[in-house]
């Protein structure tokens, strides 16, 4: 068994100031965006100029944070945000959703596309190379933070979390980090490194990503407030994955047809 790293969730605070590391984390992902945006708009088939990339992180992260927050009430709390409203503005406790986050990116970038002339998928092209950094940094984040651990195991890199009772559990949130994270930024990469066809990356990118997390999902907790769904193994990730897998599948092979 491991020891797990005792890492303060506060990166630095000054005062009433606190800067936490799950947020620098968010910081990251949106620099990387950008500073590897402005490369990527700099290619001949760009649908959109280097000076375009400072507005596409400031829609995307608008995406990502009120479809995050918004998906995780649906997705995982609906039943108190029934009872109480306002739990979707109390952003203070936590809950954030990847799938929910990733559906606002898509509505941020329907609207930036309008904006620019061109189509949400010729958008969604260029960030899916790059937000496996974000993905993977987040992922990070809940390892500092203590959350999202995995499920009990004797497996010799098991951790006892502080927030996870006496019990030596997967360290999930690293599994997730080194496939959403490298090894999806490393598929995205040398696919990207020459022209694909439209809807390719985000194709590829949504397929990989969602075979990833469902298979991570079966070393993960489930969330305490749902448990399992069905058949006391699927989770509310996997249901929210299966969709990627198959539309994601869909678009990169259309994508394919269609150039052919």
């Amino acid at each position: 068994m491991l020891s797990y790293p005792q890492i303060d969730p506060v990166l630095i605070a000054i005062g009433p100031l606190k800067i936490h590391w799950y947020g620098l984390m968010y910081l990251i992902g949106f620099a990387a965006v950008w500073v590897l945006g402005q490369k990527r708009a700099q290619l001949p088939w760009s649908p959109i100029k280097p000076s375009a990339i400072e507005d596409l992180v400031t829609f995307g992260a608008m995406g990502v944070i009120l479809g995050g927050r918004v998906g995780y009430i649906l997705f995982y709390n609906f039943s108190e945000f029934i009872s109480d409203p306002t739990i979707l503005f109390k952003i203070w406790q936590g809950g954030m959703s990847f799938h929910g986050g990733m559906l606002g990116v898509f509505v941020a970038m329907w609207f930036f596309g309008k904006k620019q002339g061109c189509t949400m998928m010729q958008l969604t092209d260029i960030i899916a190379p790059l937000a496996p950094i974000g993905l993977g940094a987040g992922r990070i984040g809940n390892f500092i933070n203590s959350e999202l651990w995995g499920r009990p195991t004797d497996v010799p890199w098991a951790m006892v979390f502080p927030n996870g009772g006496p019990l030596a559990r997967h360290p999930s949130q690293l599994y997730e980090a080194f496939l959403e994270g490298v090894l999806l930024f490393i598929i995205m990469r040398v696919y990207t490194n020459k022209p694909r066809p439209t809807m390719g990356p985000t194709g590829l990118a949504l397929f990989c990503y969602g075979c990833f997390r469902f298979f991570v999902e079966f070393y993960r907790m489930p969330d305490v407030q749902l448990g399992y769904l069905a058949l006391d193994w699927l989770t509310m990730g996997q249901a929210l994955s299966t969709p990627m897998i198959i539309i994601g599948a869909a678009m990169f092979m259309w994508a394919h047809k269609k150039a052919a």
